[in-house]
């Protein structure tokens, strides 16, 4: 039996942008300026043509120059005050993009996350950063679920049993373990870390967590250390920025408390976990299991993970759906657009 699903996902060949200029067929160099480091950001080439239409792309990706070398041969080493970025590309700090760039006052990134971003620079220098906000609170938080339930169920193991021809020949496959009931440990409650929350409680979890701070507004447990917070948890779902405070964050001493029963996922950045750490407790049966959709030196993906059922692996694409990016588009044509109209960022990193 053939299924067809109806198609509701905006994709860049059926999706008309309503906002496209009377002018769409001047001179694209007058219009506004952005700057393209290498790579460019993904999304830019799935809305290349749309956003063709309301800026004009200074492409350094497609040279062979160096960045210098480039502005030099585009005239544009003084008057390039925008740029469009993504954590896959280089760090952004004085020495390596932003000297190049003194007339620079804006950073548009793709990501979430902003931790490839000397943000203490930009702020003595006065460039407003802006991010992509809660565009894949949404997909992340369906994801973050959808590793979590892979793991307890053994869904994904279940699949490469029965492909394998396994299932005629050795019979039964092992029982996997009911997600309802378990105790869940958020390590961040913000706008993805919240939308997991309010997702797992429907399965009758009980949710626990721990942030920056004490969030009065909600219902769940607060607790302001992690140690404690892993030893009263069943599972550990990762979802805080990576900073200098959480960097390794879940060391040995965190998974020790977790426990021989505990599962960890990571949606969050790689770094946030001591992955040899973690690798040698899965290795070792000193946590149940774990689901990951990103590692420390991605896209390198320890090898020992790739033998074991009880980790499930995704290659960091929590965020990324059709509709995510369709609404990333329209967030970061918006927050250009508003830099150079003068009008406050859609997202701006206070």
């Amino acid at each position: 039996m053939n299924i067809t699903l109806k198609h509701t996902s905006h994709s860049p060949a059926s999706m008309a942008d309503t906002t496209t200029p009377k002018h769409n067929n001047s001179n694209p160099k007058n219009l506004p300026k952005v700057l393209l480091l290498k790579p460019p950001p993904p999304i830019y080439h799935r809305f290349e043509s749309q956003f063709s239409h309301h800026f004009n792309f200074l492409k350094s990706f497609e040279s062979q120059l160096s960045l210098p070398e480039f502005l030099a041969a585009e005239n544009s080493s003084d008057d390039v005050t925008a740029i469009f970025v993504t954590s896959l590309g280089p760090r952004i700090t004085a020495a390596d993009i932003l000297d190049h760039l003194p007339s620079l006052r804006c950073i548009v990134t793709s990501t979430i996350g902003v931790d490839f971003i000397d943000l203490d620079e930009c702020r003595r220098r006065r460039i407003s950063v802006a991010n992509a906000a809660d565009v894949f609170s949404t997909d992340c938080a369906d994801s973050a679920v959808g590793l979590l339930i892979d793991v307890l169920r053994k869904i994904s193991a279940a699949d490469r049993y029965v492909h394998r021809g396994n299932w005629s020949v050795s019979g039964a496959f092992p029982l996997g373990n009911r997600l309802g009931c378990r105790k869940i440990g958020i390590v961040g409650l913000g706008s993805i870390g919240s939308r997991i929350a309010k997702r797992l409680a429907g399965f009758n979890c009980r949710i626990l967590y721990t942030s920056r701070k004490k969030k009065p507004s909600v219902p769940y447990s607060f607790y302001p250390d992690i140690h404690e917070l892993a030893a009263d948890s069943d599972v550990l779902v990762i979802c805080c920025p990576l900073t200098d405070e959480t960097r390794h964050m879940i060391n040995r001493e965190v998974l020790l408390a977790l426990g021989k029963e505990g599962v960890v996922i990571n949606i969050s950045r790689g770094s946030v976990v001591d992955e040899k750490e973690l690798v040698k407790f899965l290795l070792e049966g000193q946590i149940a299991g774990a689901g990951l959709d990103v590692f420390e030196n991605e896209p390198i993906v320890p090898e020992e993970l790739l033998a074991l059922d009880n980790v499930v692996l995704s290659p960091h694409l929590a965020a990324c759906t059709d509709d995510a990016y369709h609404d990333l588009y329209e967030h970061v044509k918006g927050n250009l657009q508003a830099f150079f109209s003068n009008k406050p960022l859609r997202s701006p990193i206070v």
